[in-house]
């Protein structure tokens, strides 16, 4: 081939022509990746700048490009359904007999989010990286390569996009903006200081006991200005449990001493039926903003408790700010979430304790 097509159907037309047998699989598969994306999603692939220098390709080498749309992950909220992303493909002369394909990002954005080095590296490594896409020799395989990289990109987008909403959330706490009352509204202020209706309380006899097989992680103590908070997680499998396991946290003297032992939200969910809860314990709004935490983490099946130690010196919002990061460690340290370790930059520290009795 002596010159580059013009079109997608050009090279198809010329590799239908041609008298190798491997000239006309690569053209049907050309036909069926159409079929499936649509007709406008391939492309010839040209440089954007025809003046720069490139490396000459191999003679016979075909380079197209094509457009795939990322669906928005469920449970976010978008004015979009999807984001497309564009896929350099490149197949050697010696594809599929003896060479894979190779695909690259070309997209720099996926919707708002800059695309960054791991992911281009992962598109780059799709036919090489173990767990990635198997290459068998003499076999087409683009497809399966694109839509590996499709189910990849998305899962990028969901990561992009829960850490976008957890960090909205902590902004809108630093700010007391988080839609509930501010503090100085409803009681808020007034209400900081001020003992839950548990504080004190004196351990049964006998402590209860806590449903078996329950292990609840702890987090290191968040400390300001002589308060403490100290967030804790647990699974649970049935809605049943949670009055039990905290039955059995107040039964520990450490615990019913705070000012406000057990803020605490859940979410169960027993069948296609999801059951949630949320316990403010004297510190007003406080559960609500840890049931919105869970909400925008998408996690489900947990129990979390934050206990916090008041030291007499009213904090305003950053108490919000403290029970949300006590809350988050907790569900981190306890493997309750997706998000990548390098995002939050150590602040993963604390121990597992197990409960079970």
């Amino acid at each position: 081939m002596t010159t580059t097509p013009e079109s997608i159907e050009e090279l198809i037309d010329k590799l239908s022509l041609d008298s190798d047998p491997v000239r006309e699989a690569i053209a049907s598969e050309l036909g069926a990746l159409q079929s499936i994306y649509g007709d406008n999603s391939l492309t010839i692939w040209r440089p954007s700048q025809p003046g720069s220098r490139s490396v000459t390709p191999e003679p016979g080498t075909l380079h197209f490009e094509v457009t795939l749309s990322i669906d928005i992950p469920p449970g976010h909220v978008t004015d979009e359904s999807s984001h497309q992303v564009n896929i350099l493909v490149t197949l050697p002369p010696t594809y599929p007999s003896s060479s894979a394909p190779q695909l690259q990002l070309l997209s720099r954005y996926i919707g708002p989010y800059g695309v960054d080095a791991p992911l281009f590296g992962t598109v780059l490594r799709t036919f090489i990286s173990r767990g990635a896409v198997e290459w068998t020799p003499d076999y087409v395989c683009v497809f399966d390569g694109l839509e590996w990289v499709k189910e990849r990109c998305a899962e990028w987008l969901g990561e992009r996009m829960s850490e976008n909403k957890v960090g909205e959330l902590m902004r809108e706490d630093e700010r007391g903006r988080t839609g509930l009352p501010r503090d100085g509204q409803n009681g808020e202020e007034a209400d900081e200081g001020k003992p839950s209706s548990r504080t004190g309380r004196a351990p049964p006899a006998i402590p209860a006991e806590m449903p078996p097989g329950i292990t609840i992680t702890e987090s290191e103590p968040i400390h300001d200005r002589k308060s403490a908070f100290v967030g804790r997680a647990c699974r649970i499998t049935d809605p049943s449990q949670v009055p039990l396991i905290l039955e059995h946290l107040m039964s520990d003297r450490r615990i019913s001493r705070a000012a406000h032992p057990i803020i605490n939200a859940w979410r169960c969910k027993v069948g296609n039926i999801l059951h949630q809860d949320n316990d403010d314990d004297g510190e007003t709004a406080a559960g609500g903003r840890l049931a919105h935490l869970l909400q925008i983490l998408e996690v489900d099946n947990v129990l979390v408790i934050v206990t916090r130690y008041f030291g007499g010196i009213h904090l305003g919002p950053d108490r919000f700010k403290h029970i949300n990061q006590a809350a988050r460690n907790a569900l981190e340290l306890g493997g309750f979430l997706d998000v990548p370790d390098e995002v939050h930059r150590g602040r993963k520290s604390g121990k597992s304790r197990g409960h079970a009795k």
